[in-house]
């Protein structure tokens, strides 16, 4: 036998041929795929739970009812659960088992969250963002089940790299079309399509993952090997600047007519993060900030509305600040709302979040934050954190680059974007119109964040199933 090949479990040599031998091997091939599914399962019932709880304790808290209505439209989307559960025993069976649970719980507490401020404002049936955050939430488990299913095998997607770059970049380009486009609060992220609103940038962020993991697959040797040394360290060859530079000045692009500064650093953010995993050059990550920190700098003292972001981060209890028209006033009613949560929170349904504005969609980390207290912000983030771990262990362990590569940027978004939305929520860096995982008011993001934990439950299975080689010394 060929030194370098590692055996199945249970053989130790070509004569090691007994029945019990091969059944042992079989069976802990079967049984490692139903353990997961099975440990997945039950994780699955105690976030339905957490999640059907929070809606009735937001009822009992307003009202001192309970509506049956609306917690038999929550149930209906445990049904939808259970059948990504089913749909995962059948096409990914070796999936990773903590992705679906988390989702679930965190978009499951907020829902809840949505519907008891819902409750306060008086709105029922359409009207209402929780009755449209469970029918969206609905929509994008269906599209999520559809991605499992499609994409038996990741790597399908590197060869149309170039075809989701093109998607990419229209989906960026669409706020900006007369007639469909339409602006928010200031920033043009937005097109009408019907009845309702969506923001495509969110889906663009996942067509430009699947683009970046396939380009720099290919252009890594030249981008990693080649360059001076400046003060030990490597930095790139102008001639290979291209990428980075077309890559910033779409970002630049972003902030300066769609007026979007988190968008802007998500963008820049994740082809940054990606192609430093690539090269494992640092000289990569020093000029990007240069230039990401240099163009946001010169956009706060060109543009009114970038520097009105960055005086209300800086001087925030400045009473002319504070009632200036786009001032500081929902990030200074934010923080006097954590803070009045204190370590426990004033209960689920006792707070008064609705005081804060867009408590629903931008704010509801500040939201949470008053009526569970420091330990259940904590508890969230905790959640996050894991999940973005495994989806990096996932990239950890493929090996194909581009699924390395694919999985590290896909959880890294979630990541940055967590860290922009809370950090400005908390005025650790400026405040930006970015919207909390799973968590906060709006269908496009909910879509491309389940969009995002399907494709990482997809390489998941993929990676437990790959052959692996045991090199010997």
């Amino acid at each position: 036998m060929p030194p370098n090949v590692s055996l199945p479990a249970g053989r130790t040599g070509p004569n090691d041929t007994g029945a019990g031998t091969l059944t042992s091997s079989i069976r802990i091939r079967l049984r490692t795929p139903a353990r997961l599914r099975n440990l997945e399962l039950f994780l699955l019932l105690l976030a339905g739970a957490l999640g059907l709880g929070a809606m009735a304790l937001g009822q009992l808290g307003m009202t001192g009812e309970t509506d049956a209505g609306i917690l038999w439209s929550f149930a209906i989307l445990g049904v939808f659960v259970l059948a990504f559960h089913v749909v995962l025993r059948v096409v990914a069976p070796n999936a990773d088992p903590f992705i679906l649970p988390i989702v679930s719980t965190l978009n499951g507490i907020g829902i809840g969250m949505i519907y008891r401020l819902d409750l306060y404002s008086g709105t029922t049936g359409w009207a209402s963002d929780g009755v449209r955050q469970i029918v969206w939430t609905a929509i994008a488990i269906a599209a999520a089940i559809a991605v499992v299913i499609a994409f038996r095998n990741h790597r399908v997607l590197q060869r149309y790299r170039y075809i989701a770059m093109f998607i990419g970049i229209v989906l960026l380009l669409l706020p900006l079309l007369p007639g469909i486009g339409r602006e928010v609060n200031g920033a043009r992220v937005w097109i009408n399509i019907g009845v309702a609103s969506f923001q495509p940038g969110e889906l663009a962020k996942i067509a430009l993952a699947v683009f970046f993991a396939g380009y720099l697959v290919t252009a890594r040797d030249t981008l990693s090997l080649v360059g001076k040394k400046v003060l030990g360290i490597r930095f790139p060859r102008m001639r290979d600047l291209g990428p980075i530079l077309v890559i910033w000045a779409a970002a630049m692009a972003v902030l300066v007519f769609q007026r979007d500064l988190g968008t802007s650093l998500l963008y820049f953010g994740l082809f940054l993060v990606m192609l430093y995993v690539a090269t494992a050059r640092v000289g990569w990550i020093i000029l990007g900030l240069v230039l990401f920190i240099g163009g946001a700098v010169i956009a706060s003292q060109t543009l009114g509305y970038v520097n009105g972001r960055f005086n209300a981060w800086l001087d925030a209890f400045n009473p002319a600040v504070y009632d200036s028209v786009g001032g500081s006033y929902q990030l200074v009613q934010g923080l006097f709302g954590m803070a009045s949560g204190g370590l426990l929170g004033n209960g689920w349904g006792l707070g008064r979040p609705d005081l804060t504005p867009l408590a629903k969609s931008d704010y509801i980390f500040a939201a949470l934050g008053e009526e569970l207290g420091l330990a259940g912000v904590f508890a969230i983030l905790a959640l996050m954190l894991i999940l973005v771990s495994r989806g990096f262990r996932i990239g950890f362990n493929g090996q194909d680059d581009f699924g390395r590569l694919l999985a590290v940027g896909l959880s890294f978004v979630i990541a940055l974007q967590v860290f922009i939305v809370i950090g400005g929520v908390t005025r650790v860096i400026p405040l930006t119109g970015l919207t909390t995982p799973f968590l906060a008011a709006g269908g496009s993001s909910l879509l491309a964040n389940w969009v995002i934990a399907a494709l990482l439950l997809r390489l998941s299975d993929t990676v437990r199933n790959q052959p692996r080689v045991v090199v010997s010394p």
